[in-house]
């Protein structure tokens, strides 16, 4: 499912039991100085972003001030969140001239406590190679470090390193709770090029060895995977993020199962292992 880029009005891209990806919440809201967005999503955690620009954050008395450090673009500075717990209520006030906030959720009954990641606690993982096509880095804000705190939410950011290249290869899938080989996964993502008028593909393979569907990604693309293999691109000349939202039907840790047809490039990708084991 692809969404491109519509003023959403803070409202909700992907709502509780979205019938794509009932695991996933994502909200982008805009702020200008002075403004104040306040939610809860029963029946899911969730966290808060800033894409750029800055917020105060105010989570049922827990408190993050000065939230973000980004202003030009996604590239200008390093990503922090705050851990909003199931159905709490979370206040965000924007203090520079705008601010732009990603908020992304997976379903989960308990309830948990709220906590920040700021820069400095990221957890970053950087592997492919340009000859491979596959140069990128992930930042993980929530990550492998928080995972005795986090009940089934996995968010990162996901970078093209140098211009051009793929993303998600070897083609993986994980629609199906088959441990130890698979686990179920929804999967969002919220995609920005730079400069922004550049452009990408997404694939979604349903079945190994028949053709699929390629969705064209804008800057402001939002694409929700529910099933299939799901490799991505970048146009030549062009650099590509990614917001990544990843919610587990029975456990956090991730399980991606490699298509067939392509698992054997799986060794031939510096780095891959480290990056795989990071989504936990």
């Amino acid at each position: 499912m692809h969404y491109a880029p519509f003023d959403n009005q803070n409202k909700p891209i992907v709502d509780i039991d979205d019938p794509t990806v009932p695991l996933n919440y994502f909200n982008i809201i805009k702020l200008k100085k002075g403004e104040a967005f306040e939610y809860e999503v029963p029946g899911y955690e969730t966290c808060i972003v800033p894409a750029t620009g800055t917020v105060d954050v105010n989570v049922e008395g827990f408190k993050a001030d000065a939230l973000g450090n980004r202003t030009v673009d996604v590239w200008d500075g390093e990503p922090e969140g705050v851990y909003v717990p199931t159905a709490a209520r979370a206040t965000m006030v924007c203090t520079t001239d705008e601010a732009e906030i990603f908020v992304a959720g997976a379903r989960y009954d308990k309830v948990l406590e709220a906590f920040e990641v700021r820069a400095a606690d990221l957890d970053k993982v950087q592997y492919g190679s340009d000859d491979t096509k596959t140069h990128r880095k992930i930042k993980h804000i929530f990550g492998t470090k928080y995972h005795d705190k986090v009940g089934r939410l996995l968010v990162s950011e996901l970078f093209t390193v140098g211009q051009g290249g793929w993303s998600g290869f070897p083609s993986h899938k994980h629609d199906t709770d088959r441990l130890p080989i698979e686990t179920r996964h929804d999967e969002t993502y919220n995609f920005r090029f730079k400069p922004n008028h550049g452009s990408g593909v997404q694939m979604l393979q349903r079945e190994d060895g028949k053709s699929g569907d390629a969705y064209h990604l804008v800057d402001g693309s939002t694409i929700c995977i529910d099933n299939g293999y799901h490799p991505c691109a970048v146009l030549p000349g062009y650099e590509m993020y990614y917001f990544t939202i990843l919610g587990g039907l029975t456990q956090r840790s991730l399980v991606q199962y490699f298509q067939p047809s392509h698992a054997d490039q799986v060794e031939t990708i510096p780095g891959i292992k480290d990056m795989i084991a990071k989504f936990k």
